[in-house]
């Protein structure tokens, strides 16, 4: 990933030129983004917008896919949507690293990106629709057993993202595409290790006009 500037580079290719082997940390993190989420809800100041540009793409595989969280919000029997309009979910950037392997996610960034908790359901403030707040980053749910809380997740998770339900977006180079991370999952599809793969991310952070002000919880607690 690169650091200082405002784009975040998303490689499978080491300085030599060559792409990295499987187990190399690079090629973890790009598998990692193969996993549901949706950008930065890790982050005290989580993800608007985010912006994905296409540089070199494989021979095979490689596409990204989206749902709509909207959508999944919508369709959700009314006694359970207005249960998560009023529960809250623990991200943390170690829980969906270590779904990969053991020690991904650094000391060092642990350290700056501890759990966040944020409200399952984020409404639009212009329009007032609502829409899931889910990644794999989402670990916890506030007040509920952990297993419950997991068991619930996972199952909202797959609803949202049922076979049909789903955009497979098939790259070319240069392609750009823009999307909504309030309202939208997404993930990487896998490709042949061999093949190098770089893209390059722009994300824009959510502002109190896009309804973050009202995500978090209201007396934060220590995450369990």
């Amino acid at each position: 990933m690169g650091t200082g500037s405002h784009f975040v580079i998303l490689s499978t290719i080491g300085p030599d030129g060559k792409v990295v082997p499987p187990d190399h940390r690079q090629a973890l993190r790009s598998k990692a983004n193969q996993l549901w989420h949706t950008d930065s809800s890790f982050k005290r100041v989580p993800a608007l917008t985010s912006i994905l540009s296409a540089r070199v793409i494989p021979q095979h595989g490689g596409e990204t896919e989206f749902a709509s969280t909207r959508l999944a919000f919508e369709l959700l029997d009314e006694g359970l949507a207005r249960q998560l309009e009023n529960s809250f979910a623990w991200h943390s950037y170690a829980h969906s690293r270590e779904q990969i392997a053991p020690g991904l996610a650094t000391p060092e960034e642990m350290a700056v990106l501890p759990p966040v908790c944020w409200r399952m359901v984020w409404r639009n403030p212009v329009n007032g629709r609502g829409a899931l707040y889910l990644a794999s980053h989402a670990y916890a749910i506030e007040g509920m057993e952990a297993a419950a809380g997991r068991k619930l997740i996972d199952e909202l998770t797959a609803a949202a993202t049922a076979p049909g339900a789903t955009y497979l977006h098939q790259w070319r180079q240069g392609d750009v595409v823009m999307w909504d991370n309030r309202a939208t999952m997404h993930r990487g599809r896998p490709w042949p290790a061999h093949e190098a793969r770089l893209m390059i991310r722009t994300t824009i952070s959510a502002t109190a006009a896009d309804g973050v002000a009202n995500m978090g919880l209201p007396s934060p607690q220590a995450a369990e």
